[in-house]
């Protein structure tokens, strides 16, 4: 039987590869500029973190729009907003980023022995208080499977973090995904010591007349985070902080209430507060579904959901203050020096 596709045929023998113009430096360079714009939606920022100028960027911007014949993106004030031709093309970019670093990094795995590297998304959190300290045993028993950890650029996409897996707060339902439930992030607030000294013990009654430090991340309007925002809303909001380190460090400072994850509850100048705010957040651990035939992309996925399923004290499906000293409290007991 003839074959259905003449490979001849100068129309499909003839691709991307033939042309020059396509595989040069320059248009290889452009994508790249592009996908950093069209993730960070600022070309200033994308410059930024390319280590090129932000007329640079434009240039190679420009360059890769004429070359494709189609508008990518649009300026703006509030940043760079990609067309309906940007967006597809940075969807396919990320999938294409994605096969080659598994291409390129394959792990080993068609042999027996695991060896590689595997990149895992994590917020600083998790990371400091979970997974770190366990890491120590994962090299005694794997010692050629390095884990590679990056803050999550976000917390919905596995593809935009461009890591073979990640810890995030919702599954992610492609087909090429593999999503797994782990435990609950609970949290609730709390002040220092220092601060109910100052200011007296807040309780349900008397919020108006206490401070609190917000966030950007607790400020979505979705049901979740209602009990949080009803709480501050009563109050004054004193500070705002992003990095969960130093907005720890506030409440700790006594700068006001905050909210925190329940293992806080190991600082002793901490006090947990009744004022009808508790929040439970679920886990899912997100790897893609091809990777995980990899041998140590398996190892480190089973690894992580282990330490963070409802096994864990403090990832309990209800909250649970007690477990004061457990191996999963090192990585606080690390970091806080207690």
């Amino acid at each position: 039987m003839e074959h259905p596709f003449r490979t001849g045929v100068p129309s499909i023998s003839r691709l991307a590869i033939d042309d020059g113009a396509l595989l040069s430096g320059r248009y290889w360079g452009e994508m790249r500029t592009f996908l950093a714009v069209a993730k960070a939606k600022s070309l200033a920022k994308a410059a930024h973190k390319l280590g090129i100028s932000r007329m640079t960027a434009g240039r190679e911007i420009k360059r890769l729009q004429d070359v494709i014949g189609s508008k990518l993106i649009t300026m703006c004030k509030t940043g760079a907003t990609l067309t309906p031709r940007g967006e597809e093309l940075a969807q396919t970019l990320l999938r294409f980023d994605q096969e080659l670093f598994a291409i390129t990094n394959d792990l080993r795995g068609e042999t027996k022995q695991a060896e590689g590297v595997v990149r895992l998304s994590i917020t600083d959190g998790l990371a400091v208080v979970f997974i770190a300290p366990a890491l120590r045993q994962l090299a005694r028993q794997y010692p050629r499977v390095r884990v590679e950890i990056k803050n999550p650029q976000n917390y919905v996409s596995l593809r935009e973090n461009q890591t073979d897996m990640m810890v995030g707060f919702s599954p992610e339902k492609h087909p090429d995904m593999t999503s797994a439930r782990a435990g609950t992030l609970h949290y609730l607030p709390m002040a220092a010591r220092s601060y109910v000294e100052r200011k007296g013990m807040p309780t349900p009654d008397n919020l108006e007349s206490h401070l609190f430090i917000d966030a950007e991340r607790y400020s979505s309007k979705i049901e979740l985070w209602r009990p949080w925002r009803k709480v501050v809303e009563r109050g004054s909001a004193s500070c705002c902080c992003e990095s969960s380190t130093v907005y720890g460090v506030m409440v700790k400072a006594g700068l006001g209430i905050g909210l925190l994850a329940s293992i806080n509850v190991l600082e002793p100048s901490a006090i947990p507060l009744d004022i009808n705010c508790q929040i439970g957040l679920p886990l899912f651990v997100t790897a893609l579904t091809e990777r995980l035939q990899a041998r140590p992309v398996r190892i480190v996925f089973d690894f992580v959901l282990a330490l963070l399923s409802e096994e864990n004290p403090w990832l309990t499906s209800e909250m649970n203050l007690a477990a004061k000293r457990s191996p999963y409290t090192e990585g606080y007991q690390m970091l806080f020096n207690l």
